[in-house]
């Protein structure tokens, strides 16, 4: 019955989440509402996918993210200005207050705009750093295009970025084959250490930020800003209420004309199409919650012992009890849920923990449903009473946060619950032992109830021998 519910829940979700899981209402900041003829494509992209889309400029007096306590907007898009400031309705405190409403901004920057002080002020507070300079620009002398950045190099043509590392999902490079990335006059930014963040795409080993003004003639190498894989491109910023905020370095990269354009790098190979188009796509789909996120559909514990009652979920638990704990996830795929599977090389654990962890247990998986995939282990409870966790706490780059903790109380053993003596083997001494000192006492009480007394009347004479 519960399975079935859970199908039937999941089918409901699916058919009323049609676009993203935190909404579909967009704002786009620009400079002038006719510039959005430049990004046509892109927005028509957004509306295909069923964005209802607002454009506003920062100075139009309708420009309010929040109404009564609750955002207007699920999302903000915000292309290059002109204007050092955006205004009193988009102060850095307004776009903080708006991420941690669980909103989500994608930001795209012009190394031919200055960026407005409120967003440098946020990505400050995201430990995200721009370039002091504000001229800054992004080159490349050996992975740029020949055609539309022959003198400058300032156009870089780069590859779908792969995952860092082994048990990371591949969002951005899937299905990219040969084409390549425009990125035309950009802006790198550096990234903190923080848990937080993560490049989506980095700056070839080769490629620099320096000032085109002030630097033209030479470089000094100790004045750059920052260079190869310092430099971030496209970064990433997921809140632990799972809000998104994504910086795109180059605007220029989402316009038309760099949408499905043909490029040739230095290295003489033909001339091969780019991959903006889609990219731009997954870069917003991911930043608007339409990919990486992860649900927990419900969660199963219970006794894992013949003759115990199977009741879900029980209140409670004793010491050195076999238990077995299910959880169910679920993964948005652009327009409905999908199951979820980990990635290859990595795993999604259980913690039982007090304090500290007692049993830290891979899940393996059991079922996988339509919309759904079930893990499962099977566990002993530790000789230890007190108050414990089920918890499930699975984070990982590009997906958003689970976090499940379920507490129930472990108590020690009732006395009629101990095992007998007689079954312990390390016992048995201890009852021969016990036994031969009651047959011993129980000889010696036949033995003096039983045996004759001595007749005192009787006089009792020893003969003496010579």
């Amino acid at each position: 019955m519960r399975t079935l519910l859970s199908f039937l829940l999941l089918a409901l979700a699916s058919v009323v989440a049609a676009v993203s899981t935190s909404g579909n209402r967009l704002l786009v900041v620009l400079d002038n509402v006719t510039d959005k003829a430049t990004y046509s494509k892109f927005f028509a992209d957004l509306e295909e996918r069923g964005f209802k889309i607002t454009y506003e400029t920062p100075k139009s007096d309708s420009l309010a993210l929040f109404n009564l306590g609750e955002r207007t907007y699920d999302h903000i898009l915000f292309l290059p200005v002109h204007t050092k400031g955006l205004g009193p309705n988009l102060t850095p405190k307004t776009l903080h207050d708006f991420v941690n409403a669980q909103g989500n901004i994608l930001l795209a920057l012009s190394a031919n705009t200055t960026t407005p002080t409120s967003l440098v002020a946020l990505l400050s507070e995201l430990d995200i750093t721009l370039p002091t300079d504000r001229n800054s620009l992004v080159v490349d002398h050996f992975n740029y295009d020949i055609t539309s950045a022959a003198d400058r190099h300032d156009v870089l043509l780069l590859p779908p970025p792969k995952p860092v590392r082994a048990g990371i999902k591949d969002f951005f490079s899937e299905d990219a084959g040969t084409k390549l990335i425009a990125f035309p006059r950009g802006v790198g930014a550096v990234l903190g250490n923080g848990q937080l963040l993560n490049p989506i795409l980095r700056a070839p080993p080769t490629a620099y930020s320096y000032n085109p003004k002030e630097q033209a003639e030479a470089v000094n190498g100790d004045d750059l800003f920052a260079a190869g894989q310092q430099l971030s491109l496209v970064s990433a910023m997921q809140a632990r209420n799972n809000a998104r905020v994504t910086v795109i370095g180059s605007a220029e990269m989402l316009q038309d004309k760099w949408f499905d354009a043909s490029v040739t790098k230095l290295d003489g190979k033909p001339v091969v199409q780019t991959f903006n188009r889609e990219f731009a796509k997954r870069v917003s789909g991911w930043t608007f919650q339409e990919i990486g996120v992860l649900k927990v559909n419900w969660v199963e514990h219970h006794l894992e012992e013949e003759g115990a009652p199977n009741e879900s979920n029980p209140e409670m638990y004793r010491v050195k009890n076999h238990v077995s704990y299910t959880i169910s996830l679920s993964e948005f795929a652009w327009d409905h849920w999908i199951g979820f599977n980990v990635p290859e090389h990595d795993e999604i654990q259980l913690e039982f923990s007090m304090l500290s962890p007692f049993h830290r247990l891979n899940l393996k998986e059991e079922s996988h449903r339509l919309a759904a995939v079930h893990y499962h282990t099977v566990f002993t409870t530790p000789d230890q009473h007190g108050i414990f966790n089920f918890m499930v706490n699975y984070k990982r780059p590009f997906l958003s946060h689970i976090e499940e903790k379920n507490t129930v109380p472990v108590r020690h053993m009732a006395h009629n619950e101990w095992p007998r003596s007689y079954v312990i083997s390390g016992a048995w001494p201890w009852i021969a032992g016990l036994g031969s000192t009651v047959l011993g006492f129980l000889g010696f009480v036949a033995l003096w109830m039983y045996s004759a007394p001595v007749d005192a009347g009787k006089k009792v004479t020893v003969k003496k021998t010579q």
